[in-house]
């Protein structure tokens, strides 16, 4: 099936009742026939609802469709995309691990992999992204997974995905990407090598802004690769916690499963049914929206690209941009999706734009159908410092916007009045 059919139909099989609509299955846990009915559960020799905690039948359409739409094997949704980052690492790493992370990620990701995971005794090492070059003398015997963005926020840099999956393949390290901005429908990871893709479905995936949530999908055979691979000894020896199962011998996707079973089990970020059939709802039209969104951004960067204020506009659309040849090699008919960035002179010039604006919403999100712009340094990476902010390009006049479906007219006459205030 093409993509747009997918979005619509995948992973969805109707119950007695028929219904059109993904039913929204409300429950925490689920009544087991028997005894034996419920060991077998527990047991995996049967497949089906324990408690929510684990699985659900509305969060299960939602992951199959989702995994489907990302060409992998199976996917795992989470509470939040910063869960399904934080799960995709902590699946592979541990106490003594390092992982390297592309220097150019959001906020929340750079402060969770250079602080939280820290004191979990999880080192984090830093390579640009702009030259996956330099991972190669980041790589020791600890290193557990490399990690980046397939289009960078805020930077707006388009990641050589194959570049860096050649080198991690070389030394049998996981890669995971976040394809957040991207989404499926321009960007697909797996194509080009990429292990794990992790996603905040809070953005595009929903689309309106109106759940929090995130996922994770594995590629297809993704257990030939850990299979005897010595750097995750958790999949190819027995899980204390698991009656010793050993993940390489079951016949299921082995790295949602683990996680499943032991993350979201023990740690328990998990997404409400509820919010993942609002996901469901956002994937029927993504397709729809991530072209109108691409088309809008496209017009508005053309636009700041010509205005005497604006310094440098960071978006992969534009032919003189230096991620342009990127995007044409990793995104679908070369779209960019909607997100951008623009540097004028000076902080103050920045924040006097973004106050002036009328059409725009001064709002820490992105991917909504409504147009949004944020000052990044004082917002998502204030917790940053100089020299941080300026390694992940974020410069104290950087303004992002996420670029809505409202008329690509009025948002440049907002912007043009803004500028010209």
């Amino acid at each position: 099936m093409q993509l747009q059919t997918q979005a619509l139909h995948a992973g969805y099989e109707k119950d007695g009742q028929r219904t059109m609509a993904v039913p929204i299955y409300q429950t925490t846990a689920y009544e087991f026939r028997d005894v034996e009915h419920a060991a077998n559960l527990f047991a995996l020799k049967e497949l089906g609802n324990i408690y929510t905690r684990l699985n659900n039948p509305t969060t299960d359409v939602f992951e199959k469709r989702f995994a489907m739409l990302e060409g992998g094997a199976a996917g795992l949704a989470t509470a939040s995309g910063m869960a399904a980052i934080f799960y995709a690492i902590a699946n592979a790493a541990e106490t003594g691990d390092n992982i390297i992370c592309a220097k150019q990620l959001y906020g929340g990701s750079l402060t969770q992999a250079s602080h939280t995971l820290k004191r979990f005794g999880i080192e984090a090492r830093y390579f640009d992204v702009q030259n996956p070059s330099e991972i190669e003398a980041l790589i020791d015997d600890k290193t557990k997974v490399i990690f980046f963005e397939s289009l960078t926020n805020p930077s707006i840099d388009v990641a050589d995905i194959a570049a860096i999956t050649k080198i991690a393949k070389k030394f049998g390290v996981l890669t995971v990407v976040d394809n957040t901005v991207a989404t499926p429908v321009l960007c697909r990871p797996f194509e080009h090598g990429v292990d794990i893709v992790v996603h905040s479905a809070s953005k595009y995936t929903t689309g309106q802004g109106l759940a929090i949530g995130g996922i994770m999908v594995e590629r297809n055979d993704l257990v030939d690769f850990i299979r005897s691979n010595p750097r995750y000894p958790q999949f190819n020896e027995g899980d204390a916690s698991y009656h010793g199962l050993v993940y390489v011998d079951v016949p299921l996707p082995l790295y949602t499963l683990r996680a499943r079973l032991s993350l979201l089990r023990d740690l328990g970020a998990v997404v409400s049914p509820f919010n993942s059939w609002l996901f469901i709802q956002g994937i029927e039209t993504l397709s729809l929206r991530m072209r109108e969104h691409s088309r809008n951004a496209q017009a508005v960067a053309e636009f700041l690209e010509a205005h005497p204020k604006v310094k440098k506009v960071n978006y992969p659309g534009l032919k003189s941009n230096s991620n342009y040849v990127n995007a044409q090699r990793y995104f679908q008919d070369g779209m960019a999706s909607g997100l951008l960035s623009f540097e004028v002179e000076s902080l103050e010039l920045a924040k006097r734009i973004v106050d002036a604006t009328q059409l725009f919403s001064l709002v820490v999100n992105i991917g909504d159908s409504k147009s949004i712009i944020t000052h990044p340094a004082s917002t998502t990476h204030q917790q940053l410092s100089h020299e941080e902010l300026i390694a992940c390009g974020v410069l104290p006049g950087l303004i992002r916007l996420s670029i809505g479906l409202e008329s690509s007219i009025d948002l440049i006459n907002d912007l043009k009045q803004a500028l010209d205030a």
